[in-house]
């Protein structure tokens, strides 16, 4: 593809370049505003011409290639982490000391004594 883009600049160069020739002693009169006239030969203004039109264009291509291969790698990131495995560690147990007051389990408001056993 690469090599078929480089033939077409090419061509239009070859052909800018007899058009150039063709047309240098031609010498025109271009008015800007009233009162400001420019005073160029014909291949100046197609080049320039030329530009005018190709520039925004292709910074606007450039802009949209751009916006989208961001979408793009976007959308590879997020689906890379929803199809990855889940290799999250999980929280540690907080650990509780043995003669903490919370762990103890709560005594008896009224306690009850145990019956003696009757000896034999």
């Amino acid at each position: 593809m690469q090599f078929v883009r480089t033939i077409l600049w090419v061509l239009l160069l070859v052909g800018i370049l007899a058009f150039s020739f063709g047309n240098w002693d031609k010498q025109i009169d271009v008015r800007i505003w009233p009162g400001i006239v420019w005073d160029t030969r014909v291949p100046a203004l197609v080049v320039v011409s030329f530009l005018f039109g190709l520039v925004p264009m292709w910074l606007y291509h450039r802009g949209v290639h751009w916006r989208q291969s961001r979408r793009i790698s976007a959308l590879e990131t997020a689906t890379t982490k929803m199809t990855s495995p889940k290799t999250e560690a999980r929280p540690a147990a907080p650990v509780r000391p043995e003669n903490s007051e919370r762990n103890r389990p709560p005594e008896p408001s009224n306690p009850v004594e145990p019956e003696p056993t009757p000896k034999s």
